[in-house]
């Protein structure tokens, strides 16, 4: 499927010519896109003259870039000590279960949800914790996890 690049007009006219604008193009493309797709990338590789591999070498060392469509909610779980000794790999685990994620997946196949790591949330003190969009929760148990799930769902009719 061949992807429409016209909503990046503005955006590269923008930014043609100045020095240091990779990474605030990438983030404004993005946020247009959704992700940035390896045509995407090409597309302003071409556009720009700026090399493929410069733009592909800087969209993957920055984790804040998303190289696939990502669900409508983003679930974080905090991979940090106090999460860690608290079991968030139990919590992880339950999350893969509740969203029926195999091995290596990430984003539900309804697009609703994308699973993810980070190093810290900085609520130590509500260990273990996930952040679902911009909503915390915290001093979770991996049984717990389903009904957080049913609320996103609910919303969604589902």
């Amino acid at each position: 499927m061949e992807q429409d690049f016209s909503q990046l007009t503005e955006s590269i006219k923008k930014y043609r010519g100045k020095p240091g604008i990779l990474i605030p193009l990438l983030q404004e493309v993005q946020q247009i896109m959704g992700y940035l797709s390896k045509d995407t990338m090409a597309y302003l590789s071409r556009e720009l003259d700026i090399p493929a591999a410069e733009i592909y070498g800087v969209a993957t060392f920055y984790s804040m870039f998303k190289l696939k469509p990502q669900g409508k909610h983003i679930i974080r779980v905090c991979k940090g000590t106090a999460c860690h000794v608290s079991n968030a790999d139990g919590i992880k685990d339950a999350l893969k279960t509740a969203l029926e994620l195999e091995d290596g997946e990430d984003t539900t196949s309804d697009m609703l949800f994308t699973l993810t790591e980070v190093a810290c949330l900085g609520c130590c003190s509500l260990a273990p914790v996930i952040m679902i969009d911009d909503t915390t929760y915290g001093k979770l148990s991996p049984d717990g996890i389903s009904r957080i799930l049913e609320r996103y769902a609910y919303e969604e009719g589902k």
